[in-house]
């Protein structure tokens, strides 16, 4: 059973994120990009305090849930970690967006964690990564490249700095990953996500001041009334995507390693596009569902059995 928790961890990550770009797009009615980053993210910060302080008083210092100090030579780990994901990766995707023309073509460079992944992971880590790994985040690669094309009409590129910017926003996640692999065991996956997000405050708070500060001072923190979709949209983004799928892909990330657990990332648009399915009734074509099917068989390839591999010497 501890062999396949964290294959089921890393999917249920996935799952939720694959449900924050509908959350965000909601969410973004009621208050501005910035303010809604400040806000999810403070929520989660005092979640989490929360549950590490009854972990604490109810003795489980060693759980998943636990909440840790941490020592003086470990703070520049936990600082790079903040500063990669979201820091970093939200700057750099959100002025991919706005400079490609193609939200498809954006979308589709942005996910393309899984094909560099491996390559830092052996270059950094020393992590091996066998034949069968590469084989399978190619499959899926392809399998996500369907999902993500078929069917879209605008592939327009417009400004070509979108281009680097979303290789700099994928390295940005792929080199947190790597970050979480670092940090010393006795960290539980609860502490991780805490001191990273509680990091990425820090630069969040100032630039959420000079952005948004003004606006929300003379027009108000709220662009509409509050109503139970803004309190249910937030409420998703704080709880379940920053806290929730960060902590169950962070303990994925030191089961099985950075290669294998950014292999999932392509499982995302099968998500998104189910759930677009049966919340909205946007129908599938046929080329999405081999998209599905690739995606599938390309992440069993992956997690399969060792063959000879690329490790670093």
């Amino acid at each position: 059973m501890n062999k396949i928790l964290p294959y089921i961890a890393v999917i249920m990550a996935m799952l939720i994120w694959a449900g924050s770009d509908i959350a965000v797009q909601h969410s973004l009615v009621f208050v501005r990009p910035l303010t809604l980053i400040v806000i999810r993210f403070t929520i989660a910060i005092l979640l989490m305090l929360c549950v590490g302080l009854l972990a604490r008083s109810a003795g489980k210092q060693g759980s998943l849930l636990s909440l840790q100090m941490i020592t003086m030579r470990d703070i520049p780990l936990f600082l790079l970690a903040g500063t990669m994901q979201p820091v970093l990766y939200f700057i750099f995707e959100t002025y991919c967006y706005r400079s490609l023309s193609s939200p498809t073509i954006a979308e589709a460079l942005l996910s393309t964690a899984p094909l560099i992944a491996p390559w830092l992971a052996l270059l950094i880590l020393h992590e091996r990564v066998t034949r069968n790994n590469i084989l399978g985040i190619l499959i899926s690669s392809v399998g996500m490249f369907m999902l993500v094309l078929v069917g879209s009409q605008n592939f327009e590129l417009g400004n070509p700095i979108g281009i680097p910017l979303a290789f700099l926003a994928v390295c940005s996640a792929v080199i947190y990953t790597i970050v979480l692999k670092k940090i010393p065991s006795r960290y539980s996956p609860l502490s991780i996500v805490f001191y990273d997000q509680l990091v990425s405050l820090l630069f969040f708070y100032p630039i959420w001041a000079i952005v948004d500060g003004r606006a929300c001072v003379t027009e108000g923190l709220l662009l509409a009334p509050v109503a139970p979709e803004m309190i249910y949209s937030i409420g998703y983004l704080a709880v379940f995507s920053s806290v929730a799928a960060f902590v169950l892909f962070c303990y994925t990330v030191r089961q099985i390693g950075v290669t294998q657990a950014n292999a999932f990332n392509n499982a995302r648009p099968i998500f998104t596009a189910l759930i677009m399915l049966a919340f909205f009734g946007e129908q599938l074509p046929l080329g999405k569902w081999i998209g599905i099917a690739l995606v599938v068989v390309g992440l069993f390839v992956c997690q399969k059995g060792e063959k000879p591999s690329l490790k670093k010497e």
